[in-house]
């Protein structure tokens, strides 16, 4: 562990940032041949894993019928006697909306359960209800609303907000109804989350390559995210003042001047074991040790970092990721909404 100044350490990373290792020369005249002696650089990446996950499962064709839901309205038509039934009117939809139950309820039956049945299957199980009130109850079901299985679609599209599926969707499907991206996508950083959870899809290979691997179906709930690529950071966090995110500059940014602009403490921090966590794709990504000291020294290039990257200065030698993680999951969970995919699924699933 190197014990530097933090005057010393600030004067050293500034002057880093600006001017980085490069030599000066004397001016020669014109035609002068001098040999120069290269002092031999080689990477800083101490350890490089790469990390997948394991896609989703392929689910089979969802039916195609339409199932109900808590939400949707139905026209329910009693034929013969319109008073029990509940149809759509000159002045509104009218109709029955089913309850969070998953009910509806009607004139001399009360509250009958419809959901996750199909109109056919629910027209049945409405006239079994009337069946010892009326004879040969005939009845019709319409769904007027379809409300019970919402898509959201956020961030750059040209139609975002929420969409209700009214048959089953793919996500292709799904991102159409959005009526097409907007300039400035950044498709790399899409993500569909389930549940609250981020999955393990790849939006980008999708839409750029037509990988229908990716291509899964869609379930109620389900939220697209495209973020825009003019907001391109890294986070750091570990021994450091000023913890957080630090914004790229036009896509650029070296390890040194994120180290810098978090203000590294004044003593208390390894060097030589920096840690970074690189989303590749939603499910691919890389663990890397960097020994930023030898950067220091001249002795490595400058490590330029990637969009998204998680870096962790740490105060003491780690023993492995396991321990590294152990330090970081706080400080990811209190930026989770700003990671990149690969980072919530691989770490925050859980």
């Amino acid at each position: 562990m190197h014990h530097i100044s933090k005057t010393t350490l600030l004067v050293g990373l500034l002057l880093w940032t600006v001017v980085g290792c490069a030599p000066t020369y004397r001016e020669l005249a014109p035609g002068t041949v001098k040999t120069i002696d290269l002092q031999p650089q080689s990477s800083a990446v101490v350890e490089r894993q790469v990390d997948t996950i394991p896609a989703l499962a392929p689910e089979p064709t969802p039916p195609s019928a339409y199932l109900i839901g808590p939400g949707d309205l139905l026209a329910i038509t009693v034929y013969g006697r319109p008073e029990l039934g509940s149809t759509a009117t000159a002045t509104g939809p009218g109709g029955s909306r089913v309850d969070e139950t998953g009910s509806v309820r009607l004139p001399l039956v009360g509250s009958i359960t419809v959901t996750g049945l199909s109109v056919t299957q629910a027209e049945e199980q409405l006239r079994r209800a009337y069946l010892p009130l009326l004879k040969e109850p005939w009845i019709s079901v319409n769904v007027l609303e379809h409300r019970s299985r919402p898509l959201y679609l956020f961030g750059n599209f040209n139609k975002s907000g929420i969409v209700y599926m009214d048959r089953p969707l793919t996500l292709l499907q799904g991102i159409a109804l959005a009526d097409g991206i907007g300039n400035g996508a950044a498709l790399r950083s899409a993500r569909l989350s389930r549940n609250g959870k981020v999955q393990p899809v790849d939006i980008y290979e999708l839409l750029a390559n037509g990988d229908q691997s990716q291509n899964i179906w869609l379930h109620p709930g389900d939220a697209i995210y495209l973020p825009d690529n003019s907001v391109e950071q890294v986070f750091i966090f570990g021994a450091v003042n000023k913890a957080g995110q630090v914004s790229m500059i036009n896509g650029q940014l070296s390890l040194a001047q994120a180290i810098a602009a978090s203000t590294p403490l004044s003593t208390g921090y390894d060097f030589t074991n920096v840690r970074i966590i690189r989303s590749l794709s939603p499910t691919r990504g890389e663990l890397l040790i960097i020994d930023f000291d030898r950067i220091l020294r001249g002795l490595a290039p400058p490590f330029m970092l990637a969009n998204g990257d998680i870096i962790y200065l740490p105060r003491t030698r780690l023993g492995d990721w396991n321990d590294a993680i152990r330090e970081i999951l706080p400080s990811l969970t209190a930026v989770s909404a700003l990671l990149q995919p690969f980072v919530s699924i691989k770490f925050l699933s859980d």
